[in-house]
């Protein structure tokens, strides 16, 4: 299965009573092996998750930390990218020029280096101390 049926498959169930707007993501781990996420909403609209958060979620409960691909699938006229949160949950796990396919039911795709998306990352060596 490719990253874009996994997502295209996973975003039907989507749980979206109040937007109705579903999300699929799904990334290639460095073992190639595939995790996909949907949105998930809920009636106190930021204690949502969104897909990319679930399919990184997937990747780690499968013991997993290397992102290599990812690719984000939403029905809108425009190809969705990831939150600024998912944006820098993605960074967490993979390198800057990773890409990060984001389509339309259509087609309609723009492709991004996580670099790109998320310029300025935050990462570990901002934590580190003299």
């Amino acid at each position: 299965m490719s990253l874009l049926d996994a997502a295209r498959s996973v975003r039907e169930n989507a749980y979206v009573p109040y937007s109705r707007f579903k999300v699929g993501a799904a990334i290639r781990a460095a073992s190639g092996m595939i995790y996909s996420g949907c949105n998930v909403e809920n009636v106190a609209y930021p204690e949502g998750t969104c897909a990319e958060a679930g399919a990184i979620s997937a990747m780690v409960a499968a013991g997993e930390t290397r992102i290599e691909e990812v690719v984000v699938i939403a029905d809108s006229p425009l190809p969705v990218s990831p939150c600024g949160g998912c944006r820098q949950k993605i960074a967490e796990f993979a390198g800057p020029s990773v890409k990060v396919t984001m389509t339309t039911l259509e087609g309609n795709s723009q492709t991004l280096t996580v670099a790109e998306l998320l310029p300025g990352v935050f990462t570990q060596e901002h934590m580190e101390r003299a």
